[in-house]
């Protein structure tokens, strides 16, 4: 899979609220398929579809336990994710900076 390919997995999984909540759940721990589904008000099967996107995303692992699905996090994409933020950050900032120095010698 491409970096950008990636990318756009790791933002689209995070762009919904519903998949928010389920990382924010997992920050405190693994947690079974059925644990995670229980504080929405949606059908299983929705949840499901969710955690999907967030294992396409590499946002989390899921492992068996008997009969019994538990997920975990991996912060390994959010980190990818906040590095390309943030060299995007730098080379907007560096814009602004030229355009300000610009707009200074020009009124100099």
């Amino acid at each position: 899979m491409s970096r950008a390919s990636n990318l756009d997995n790791i933002l689209g999984a995070m762009a919904d609220p519903t998949r928010r909540a389920i990382l924010l759940r997992l920050a405190r721990g693994d947690a079974r398929v059925t644990d995670l589904a229980a504080p929405f008000d949606i059908s299983l099967n929705s949840v499901s579809k969710h955690i999907r996107i967030l294992e396409r995303a590499r946002l989390v692992e899921r492992r068996r336990m008997g009969r019994e699905h538990v997920l975990s996090r991996n912060l390994r994409p959010l980190t990818e994710a906040a590095a390309w933020i943030e060299t995007l950050q730098a080379k907007w900032n560096s814009r602004i900076d030229r355009l300000e120095k610009a707009l200074d010698e020009e009124e100099s």
